[in-house]
C-alpha cells in the first residue's frame, strides 16, 4: 500500500549519500479543494508540494520553506510553502480564459519567469535565492537552484495524477554529503552516479502506486539503506484573524474609515483556505485602541 501523506528520511550506509521520499494524498486533495484549477495546473501545484515538503526535510528550525514561480505566461504564478512540522499549503493565479495542455513544458505555462526558494524562520534572518526559469521542468530548474546556489549535488524525481479519484502527489530527493567515508572524490563521484542513474528508472506509476519501502528496494536493492520513521504531512493553512487584523492596522486608521464609508464590513478572504474573515467598524476601533497588537 502507497505511503500516504508521509515524507520519509533515509541514508545509504556506504556511501556520502542521503535521500528523501514523499507520498501525499490528502494533503494534496485538502489544497485542491481549495482552488477552482484546470487539471494542467492541478498537476503542477502537486508537483510544487511534493518538492516543497521534501525542501522542508533540510530546515533544522522552525520556519516555512517556499517555492514560488512566477512570469509573463497564463499561470503568472504557483507558489507552495510548508513548515518544518509539515503543514503543506499552496495557490495558482491563471487566466480563466486560457485552454491549458497537461504535457505542456514548465517555461509555456509560466512564460519568462523566475524560481523562488524562500527561507523564512520564525526567529532570525530571512533567505532567498532566485533562478531564472529556463528548464522545461520543476525537478530541473530545482537542480539548476541547487548547482547555482548549494554545494551539494542534488536530484529530484516528482509526480502528480489529479484525475484519478484520489489525487496523488510523489516526491523523491538524493543529495550527496560532505565526504565522511575514507573514499577518494572520484570513488565517491561514481557512487553518485551510479546511484542517480537508479533512480532515473523510476516511473511515475512506481512513484503514485508504491509504497516507500517497495520503492527503495525496486531501485536500491543492492545497496545497504537505512529508512527512518515516516513524518506525516498533512494541509494547513496558517491563517488567522490575529494576521489579518495586523495587516488592517499597517494599511492606517483613515484608510480603513474610508473604506468602511463605501461599505459596512471589511471582508478579506484567505486565498489558501478560503476562510473569511470579517471586520465592522466597532472591530476596526478595537484594532487602534490604546492598547493595538504588536506588530512585528
Amino acid at each position: 500500500m502507497p505511503s500516504s501523506d508521509q515524507l520519509q528520511r533515509f541514508i545509504f550506509e556506504h556511501s556520502d549519500i542521503r535521500g528523501e521520499i514523499l507520498t501525499l494524498e490528502k494533503s494534496y486533495q485538502g489544497v485542491l479543494e481549495n482552488g477552482d484549477y484546470p487539471q494542467a495546473i492541478q498537476q503542477l501545484i502537486g508537483q510544487f508540494l511534493a518538492a516543497a515538503a521534501l525542501l522542508s526535510a533540510t530546515l533544522k528550525f522552525d520556519g516555512v520553506i517556499t517555492l514560488q514561480a512566477q512570469g509573463t505566461g497564463p499561470l503568472s504564478l504557483i507558489m507552495a510553502d510548508c513548515t518544518r512540522h509539515h503543514n503543506l499549503r499552496a495557490i495558482a493565479k491563471f487566466s480563466a480564459e486560457q485552454s491549458y495542455d497537461s504535457e505542456a513544458p514548465l517555461t509555456e505555462l509560466i512564460g519568462k519567469g523566475t524560481l523562488t526558494l524562500t527561507v523564512d524562520p520564525s526567529k532570525g534572518e530571512r533567505y532567498q535565492g532566485i533562478v531564472p526559469l529556463e528548464s522545461p521542468s520543476l525537478e530541473k530548474c530545482l537542480e539548476s537552484y541547487f548547482a547555482q546556489s548549494e554545494q551539494l549535488p542534488t536530484r529530484i524525481w516528482l509526480s502528480a495524477d489529479a484525475t484519478s479519484e484520489v489525487p496523488k502527489a510523489a516526491g523523491l530527493l538524493l543529495q550527496a554529503l560532505p565526504s565522511q567515508l575514507k573514499s577518494t572524490p572520484e570513488e565517491n563521484q561514481q557512487l553518485w552516479e551510479h546511484t542517480t542513474q537508479l533512480a532515473d528508472t523510476i516511473t511515475t506509476d512506481e512513484q503514485l502506486s508504491l509504497g516507500h519501502e517497495q520503492q527503495l528496494y525496486r531501485l536500491f536493492h543492492q545497496d545497504e539503506l537505512r529508512l527512518f520513521e515516516p513524518n506525516p504531512v498533512q494541509f494547513f493553512c496558517s491563517c488567522s484573524e490575529d494576521r489579518f487584523s495586523k495587516a488592517l492596522i499597517s494599511m492606517g486608521r483613515d484608510e480603513l474609515n474610508d473604506i468602511l464609508e463605501e461599505q459596512a464590513l471589511i471582508s478579506i478572504n484567505c486565498e489558501f483556505c478560503r476562510q473569511q474573515y470579517r471586520f465592522d467598524p466597532d472591530d476596526i476601533e478595537k484594532l487602534f485602541g490604546e492598547t493595538p497588537p504588536t506588530l512585528h
